[in-house]
């Protein structure tokens, strides 16, 4: 499996890199779907300064394991890559990246478009946003930004 969680900062673009050249599918895939999921300064609230990620180990290790196995059972798949991140972020750092290598376009953009939109629903993640009032638990994973 290809799906893991960062304790620390990471570059989306070097990951996709490592993971498209430990590949054995040279040639296989025509197709590479990317999302990089970033921090932004606001969400409900103004001005966040910085968002604090939590999870259980063991319980998201099995859910990331078990979203990666879905997605290529739903789609033709020849390589997927999950990383997110936990730990405390600042606006522009990079939280998720998502990478989906298939044959063909549609199924790398439909399992890619899927994965984030089951990650950011369903995940078990906890977030806490700070700003200059303090810090606030985000609850529900519902906006659709």
């Amino acid at each position: 499996m290809s799906s893991w969680v960062s304790e620390t900062s990471i570059e989306p673009w070097s990951l996709i890199a490592e993971q498209q050249s430990k590949q054995t599918i040279q040639g296989e895939f025509g197709a590479t779907a990317t999302f990089i999921g970033t921090m932004r300064d606001f969400s409900d609230r103004p001005d966040i300064s910085r968002m604090l990620l939590e999870h259980y180990p063991a319980m998201t290790s099995r859910y990331l394991d078990k979203l990666e196995q879905s997605a290529r059972e739903k789609w033709a798949l020849l390589d997927c890559l999950i990383v997110h991140r936990v730990g405390e972020v600042t606006p522009g750092d990079a939280i998720v990246v998502i990478a989906c290598w298939s044959a063909h376009r549609r199924a790398a953009l439909d399992a890619c478009n899927w994965l984030i939109e089951e990650l950011k629903h369903q995940a078990p993640f906890w977030k806490k946003e700070f700003n200059a009032q303090g810090g606030e638990w985000v609850t529900g994973n519902t906006d659709g930004h």
